[in-house]
């Protein structure tokens, strides 16, 4: 091997050998944890890239792909309950066109597709019902793709044409919806499938259409349909604007909560159409055509001559006289306006609505109750010739219930507001901790990446007179083998010698600290000693 790289490796060995039993724990977990990261991403970058190859598939169609898929030794994933099939990104296509091939596209099941294999010599009834089933399965395709529709089924019921068009029947259609899991259709979108399907069926109204979940819910009857939610939606929508209206006037006149406010509202739903013609003629504006006719004779009346009957009937005699005859008539074809009006009346006109307005008595202690009333009758567009009834009355609130709900609240305020006290003095406690924490941790750390100062350079050599002293003595009893006396100390200690136990208490510490560099100091001394 190369010398640099010999050195490196040396270089990182011996650097690996410094380290403590931490930080050799410490360099394994992160050794370990890279390794892992490693294969990780290496097993996710190896892993193939999936597509969709269908999306919102039946139950039935999604068994049959697969089936396919497993025989042709795909790989394939299931999402979205079963209902997505996705296949690697580069067999997406192809996987598409065996499947057509095979004649189990979803997409060609149902639907105007059915049209597509019809043949030249279908009778007039296949082809009937070959159109029925395949508007069947368009519209069904069209209700499934709506939110919270898993699947739909829709059958029509399409009378035959007759040429009596007094005994001719209109179409139906029942849908029948299974919803995804956890979904609910709301009246908005079930009255959405009742005019998708009744406008997709000629001459069909939607009152005719039966809507029926998984469940055996009817959410919308033939001959009813769902007008009726709809028109108990609108009803209630429009009692509410009024009482809000009503109720954002009286709020600042007696102050909120102070005024009851109900409407009660009767509306017409009935859809009605009215036609009429008038005919005007313009004066001053002379006849189109006019004609007249004149018949006039005139001459003698001359008795009969005689009667047909028996011989011995009797005849009266007649008597001559003259005879005249007129005939006039007049035609006159004037010029005539017409003016034909079409009228429908739209639905939900109001026919009578009531209003009911209680007061607090004491907030309407001051207040003209007949100057309220008229404000309120102004506010709710009341019509006295309609039938509408107002009513504003004066009574006692009772306040106990508000009271214990207020109290309720305020003790539940305070309970949420200690919790929430509780929840900050914890949350700094704890990040007080960490912080503590991470600035011994600091410390720690700036301690052992300090470097070591050398005992010679911390240590002023002309004050070390008490160590050249100490080895002296430790030289002089080691070539003779006696014990040196010490002096006699005195009673009490000088400032000097409060110095040097000071210093002496420097050299302790520094020995106790940095061992090995005081040893090698000395065995330094020793042999410079030796030496002179």
């Amino acid at each position: 091997m190369p010398p640099q790289i010999t050195s490196a490796f040396g270089r990182i060995t011996t650097s690996v050998r410094e380290f403590t039993v931490a930080q050799r724990t410490l360099a394994l977990i992160g050794v370990a944890v890279l390794a892992v990261a490693l294969i990780g991403l290496s097993a996710w970058l190896s892993r193939p890239q999936f597509s969709p190859l269908y999306t919102d598939l039946a139950p039935a169609d999604a068994s049959a792909i697969v089936d396919q898929l497993t025989a042709q030794g795909v790989a394939y994933e299931l999402t979205n309950g079963g209902a997505t099939i996705l296949v690697p990104s580069d067999s997406v296509y192809d996987m598409r066109l065996k499947i057509a091939a095979s004649g189990m596209s979803p997409t060609s099941e149902g639907g105007y597709s059915l049209l597509d294999s019809m043949g030249m010599s279908s009778s007039e009834f296949q082809q009937d019902v070959t159109y029925k089933r395949a508007l069947e399965g368009e519209i069904g395709k069209t209700v499934s793709a709506m939110a919270g529709v898993e699947t739909a089924t829709v059958k029509l019921a399409m009378p035959e044409e007759s040429v009596f068009v007094s005994t001719k029947a209109d179409p139906t259609a029942s849908v029948f919806i299974k919803t995804k899991s956890g979904a609910v259709l709301n009246d908005d979108q079930v009255q959405s499938i009742v005019h998708l399907v009744s406008a997709s069926v000629e001459g069909m109204k939607t009152t005719d259409v039966a809507v029926i979940d998984s469940t055996g819910t009817v959410l919308s009857a033939v001959g009813s349909g769902t007008a009726a939610s709809g028109a108990n939606k609108q009803t209630l929508a429009y009692e509410e604007r009024v009482a809000a209206s009503i109720q954002s006037m009286l709020d600042p006149i007696l102050g909120v909560g102070k005024a009851v406010v109900t409407v009660t509202a009767d509306l017409d739903y009935d859809t009605t159409e009215r036609t009429q013609e008038t005919f005007n003629a313009t004066e001053g504006v002379p006849a189109l055509t006019e004609r007249s006719t004149l018949e006039e004779y005139t001459g003698t009346n001359s008795a009969a001559t005689g009667v047909l009957g028996p011989d011995n009937i009797a005849v009266p005699d007649g008597e001559d006289g003259d005879g005249a005859y007129r005939n006039e008539t007049a035609e006159s074809n004037n010029a005539v306006d017409k003016l034909t009006e079409h009228t429908v009346a739209a639905p939900g006109t109001v026919r009578r609505q009531s209003v009911s307005v209680a007061v607090d008595q004491q907030a309407a202690a001051a207040i003209n109750m007949t100057d309220l009333q008229a404000m309120v009758s102004s506010a709710a567009g009341i019509d006295a010739e309609r039938g509408d009834v107002v009513t504003v009355a004066r009574m006692a609130f009772d306040t106990s219930s508000a009271s214990a709900a207020q109290s309720a609240l305020d003790a539940a305020a305070a309970v949420d507001a200690a919790a929430a006290k509780a929840k900050t003095i914890q949350t700094l406690v704890i990040a007080g901790g960490v912080l503590l924490a991470l600035v011994l941790l600091a410390i720690m750390l700036g301690r052992r990446r300090r470097p070591k100062a050398d005992p010679r350079e911390s240590l002023d050599l002309g004050e070390l007179s008490l160590v050249d002293d100490a080895l002296a003595l430790s030289a002089a009893a080691l070539d003779s083998a006696t014990i040196v006396e010490l002096p006699e100390l005195p009673s009490g200690p000088s400032p000097e010698q409060l110095q040097i136990e000071r210093k002496r208490a420097d050299v302790v510490t520094l020995v106790d600290e940095q061992p090995e560099q005081v040893a090698e100091l000395l065995r330094e001394w020793m042999d410079t000693r030796s030496n002179a």
